[in-house]
């Protein structure tokens, strides 16, 4: 038997609907944000990785797919994605748009040949955004808040920010002189890379894994003391407008990235989610002012963010976040003879093109196999197609939740779905557009304006007080009571008891 390979996997069933919710809500926040979707090529010219994210990194020394194609060319398969997004900003000349900054996000797999444990494998989905032509400490800020809004959204509530800076290539060189002034008389004690990266590359060696707990390492220099006066002014803006955007951040020192195009700023978050491991990081970026001219293309500052989709997935289970996947249909259609089996075919395509989810029998069951069929698939409502109904024009429905049966025309059946699967029995969308249903508790993130289970303490839309029942009338959109005796705000011109 065949099998997959080491390192990936098979994503469907209820996972596959889980990933593909994730990828919903990241495209929702991304057009919200103005950023436009990106795609480009899974295998690039190796010289783009080992030049772009750095011949000393182990992405491109241990972990990168490298071979010859037929035509004798070097190709790497990609292992990250913004190389291969300066790149496309470079070939198709986006550094000439008037609309700067260019503002792009992309959702693909990636590649590493590393040795595969939880939340790390060989073939990976990673998420990530860039900002292109814009070295305002705003747009720093700007693509931690989109990230930290799509883990928000998403349902993770124990969200950290990890926040350092690289400063400026000044600053990066006092640095980068300090560390091997500290680590070259110990350097002995370290790991056998560690010892190649002293002067090639010595930030690396802050970014080990192997000695990570080695207290030498602990104590080394920080970035912050060998900022330039502008680094540490600069550093001080993206402070101040994340402050302004309430997003709460730790200054963390010890962070650096594993990439050597980074400089300025540079940050993590982390989902405090127990059982998650050692390493609850979930997503990771900074700026990188200087990449878009090592690839060839004008100088132009840039920042960015990347995640895991499969590490996002993981928090999400381990935190419990219950999210509004669907695991029902709307109806099964059954039937016994093949006449009605032709007229099974013809109403399927018929209520899917109406926007319906409806099955019917593939496999030759039973009629009794059949409604547990529809049991299994959860299915809201049943038809049990019947040749005596259809001649009269007829149907037979079965409302799986009330165990109600009706016989109803056929000419009205479209209407009849549409009328009871919007009902309160089976719950309507929630009308701020957020995704949820009534009556089940919100799980969109404090800034929803959805009318169920409200913590705020702020007025309602239409002028009534939150947290009260509201008695405006059905046609209003909130459920709060109002003390005033005015006409409400919201559009119904009904009269509010006082």
């Amino acid at each position: 038997m065949i099998q997959r390979q080491k390192g990936c996997s098979d994503i469907y069933g209820r996972e596959a609907k889980v990933w593909k919710y994730v990828d919903t809500v990241i495209d929702a926040i991304m057009e919200k944000y103005n950023y436009n979707y990106i795609r480009t090529p899974i295998f690039e010219a190796t010289e783009l990785f080992h030049r772009g994210v750095g011949e000393t990194t182990d992405i491109v020394t241990k972990e990168s797919y490298d071979f010859e194609d037929k035509g004798g060319r070097k190709i790497t398969l990609r292992p990250e994605g913004t190389a291969g997004v300066v790149r496309s900003y470079i070939e198709n000349k986006m550094y000439g748009d008037v609309s700067q900054p260019i503002k792009v996000y992309y959702n693909g797999t990636m590649y590493r040949y590393e040795r595969p444990q939880s939340g790390r494998d060989r073939e990976l989905t990673q998420f990530g955004m860039e900002i292109l032509g814009s070295d305002d400490p705003l747009s720093d800020a700007e693509i931690i808040s989109a990230a930290v809004n799509v883990y928000k959204m998403l349902g993770l509530k124990k969200l950290v920010v990890h926040l350092n800076t690289l400063g400026d290539d000044e600053s990066r060189k006092q640095y980068r002189e300090a560390l091997i002034d500290y680590f070259k008389p110990h350097i002995k004690e370290f790991c056998e890379d560690c010892q190649n990266r002293l002067k090639k590359n010595p930030l690396r060696i802050l970014d080990c894994k192997v000695d990570a707990e080695n207290e030498i390492l602990k104590n080394a220099p920080k970035t912050l003391d060998y900022l330039t006066e502008e680094s540490r002014n600069r550093f001080e803006k993206v402070q101040e407008f994340l402050d302004i955007m309430q997003i709460q951040y730790e200054i963390n020192p010890n962070i650096v990235r594993g990439l050597d195009y980074y400089n300025h700023t540079v940050f993590e978050i982390e989902a405090k989610v127990e059982g998650f491991g050692s390493n609850n990081v979930i997503g990771a970026g900074g700026r990188y002012n200087g990449l878009v001219n090592q690839l060839g293309g004008p100088q132009t500052a840039c920042v960015g963010f990347a995640s895991g989709i499969g590490r996002i997935v993981m928090a999400l289970e381990l935190e419990k976040v219950q999210l509004p996947i669907v695991d029902s249909i709307d109806l099964f259609l059954l039937y016994v003879n093949e006449d009605e089996k032709k007229y099974a075919a013809y109403l399927t395509q018929e209520l899917r093109t109406a926007g319906f989810i409806v099955e019917t029998e593939y496999t030759g069951r039973s009629l009794k196999g059949q409604f547990k069929q529809a049991d299994r698939l959860n299915s809201k409502f049943t038809c049990v197609l019947n040749s005596e109904d259809l001649n009269n024009n007829e149907i037979k429905i079965k409302n799986n939740k009330t165990k109600e049966e009706e016989v109803i025309s056929l000419d009205v059946l479209i209407y009849y779905l549409d009328e009871h699967l919007n009902s309160d029995l089976f719950g309507d969308d929630c009308d701020c557009g957020c995704g949820c249903q009534e009556g089940v508790e919100c799980t969109c993130g404090d800034d929803c304006k959805c009318k169920h289970d409200c913590d705020c303490d702020e007025n309602c839309d239409c002028g009534c007080q939150e947290g009260v029942e509201c008695t405006c009338g059905d046609d209003c959109k909130c459920k709060h009571d109002c003390d005033c005796d005015e006409n409400c705000d919201c559009g119904c011109h009904c009269h509010h008891e006082k």
